[in-house]
């Protein structure tokens, strides 16, 4: 139970730091536009860190600022170990969150069925 609240608390500090690093201190060309650090799964051992990221924009500029900061990962990394005290710092794995878009998508399409039901409905009263 410890432990478990100090991975979520690790990993909340690991997410701020690399929130902070990739919107200020990252220079590479890139790792533009609207990106968000929406969360971050540490292992049990502290050892491995999978940053979950959402980009706004198209597919191939999603996959260059995955690039970009699976390039950067070691600088990212770098920092993160000089800012937060841990015995080993994690190794840090980018993944890209579509969760974010999903659930947009999910919403258009309840909005639609809503109109298409309103439309149906003022079509039978009429």
């Amino acid at each position: 139970m410890a432990n478990d609240l100090r991975i979520k608390r690790v990993s909340e500090q690991i997410k701020k730091e690399i929130s902070d690093i990739v919107q200020n201190e990252l220079k590479d060309p890139r790792i533009k536009g609207l990106i968000s650090i929406t969360r971050v799964r540490i292992s049990s051992d502290l050892r491995h860190a999978k940053v979950f990221v959402s980009v706004y924009g198209d597919k191939t500029l999603k996959e260059k600022i995955i690039e970009g900061l699976k390039n950067a990962s070691g600088f990212i990394r770098k920092h993160v170990g000089s800012r937060i005290r841990l015995r080993y710092t994690p190794e840090i794995i980018f993944e890209l969150d579509e969760s974010i878009e999903y659930g947009v998508s999910i919403s258009e399409l309840i909005k639609k069925v809503n109109l298409s039901e309103g439309d149906d409905n003022n079509q039978k009263n009429n």
